[in-house]
């Protein structure tokens, strides 16, 4: 991804309330953190925390990507040394959207490409920047116990920038299409020869989309992009986790200028269940009581499965807490084996034992000669 001009005017550890030390866990629980709390869902009407979540959506866009952090850090780094635009850098020149190509010397057509914005060439009226990518954005979603565990096709509805509904995106008034830039003839760049080295510059008539719009859309002002509400389909994968982040490609908010849109990262939430329960990612636990005599004497018992009830051996003498476990019968991933059953026995002591009950059980007693008690030495 080439550096962008807005990386020369960003703090983005600033942004999320970081130092450029943090580790890639810092950055995504402080971006989980703040877009929870600036979301606009959240903050209906306010305008302040909708460009805050924007600004946030931003730097988690740089700093949450571990390549296009690195270019970042470089960028910043020629900031702080004077080598950059905003620091006096270059002299005052300004190639927008330029990639360099210096033959066998390579690199810097990489860093410096789309880097540099303005420049004394600008007409009135000309597109102030290139196709950008939308937004990356995230949202909740609570599920069923056994809707996590089955895999489910669900909608989360959210607010955010979206194509238009009026033009469809493209930014000109229904009845009119865009029209192929003549000057890039719709490839949105140009070549420029500067001696001896030559680059591609974003072109300066479509500012890089390669149309022209002459008629624009009056919904979005030629935009293509329109706050709204809409509901997004997710399709959850069996056997998801609870704080699972689900990735639904393409379905962020829409991208500006003609560019592509971003992504949408849903938050699983798990609802817990009456009988079952999770241990890692595919086993189920479920806790079983049995009878005094059962886990006395031993027994077989019928123990409940997502499917059909199985029967499992619980041995003599078993005590309360002992687990057993039933392979095969936990959570069916949609990829890898399936887990398996862990069942817990609890025995049950009668509370309230009526005369028959107490005399069976001081029977009992009477015949027992070990101390359970006598290895604390009182």
């Amino acid at each position: 991804m080439a550096p962008q001009r807005e990386w020369f005017e960003k703090d983005y550890y600033e942004v999320l309330g970081l130092s450029a030390s943090a580790t890639d866990k810092d950055v995504q629980k402080a971006y989980r953190n703040l877009a929870k709390q600036y979301h606009p869902d959240a903050n209906s009407g306010d305008a302040a925390a909708e460009e805050r979540f924007k600004e946030i959506s931003a730097a988690h866009e740089v700093l949450g990507d571990p390549d296009r952090r690195k270019e970042y850090d470089e960028v910043r780094q020629m900031v702080a040394t004077g080598r950059g635009p905003g620091a006096g850098g270059f002299g005052g020149r300004g190639f927008e959207g330029a990639t360099f190509d210096f033959g066998e010397g390579g690199g810097l057509g990489d860093l410096f490409g789309g880097l540099f914005g303005g420049g004394a060439g600008r007409q009135p009226g000309r597109p102030p920047t290139a196709p950008q990518r939308g937004h990356d954005l995230e949202t909740e979603l609570r599920l069923d116990f056994l809707d996590a565990v089955h895999g489910v096709t669900t909608s989360v509805a959210l607010t955010s920038d979206a194509a238009c509904s009026k033009c469809g995106g493209n930014g000109a008034e229904p009845g009119t299409m865009p029209e192929r830039c003549a000057t890039c003839g719709g490839s949105g760049s140009v070549a420029v020869d500067q001696g001896p080295f030559s680059f591609s510059q974003v072109c300066p008539t479509c500012g890089g989309r390669g149309q022209i719009v002459t008629h624009a859309c009056s919904k979005c002002r030629g935009t293509g992009v329109e706050r709204r509400r809409r509901n997004v389909k997710v399709r959850i994968p069996a056997g998801v986790r609870d704080g699972q982040r689900i990735r639904v490609k393409g379905r962020g908010g829409a991208g500006r200028n003609g560019g592509p849109p971003g992504d949408l990262f849903v938050v699983v939430h798990v609802g817990s269940h009456p009988i079952f329960g999770r241990s890692g990612a595919k086993d189920l636990t479920v806790t079983v009581p049995v009878t005094f005599p059962e886990a006395a004497l031993g027994a077989q018992v019928k123990v409940p499965t997502l499917d059909a009830p199985v029967t499992v051996k619980v041995p003599a003498g078993t005590e309360s807490g002992k687990t057993v476990r039933v392979r095969g019968r936990g959570i069916s991933p949609a990829k890898g084996n399936d887990g398996d059953l862990l069942v817990t026995f609890e025995v049950v002591v009668p509370k309230k034992p009526n005369a028959d009950q107490r005399a069976a059980v001081e029977a009992l007693a009477e015949t027992l000669d070990d101390d359970p008690r006598a290895h604390l030495g009182v």
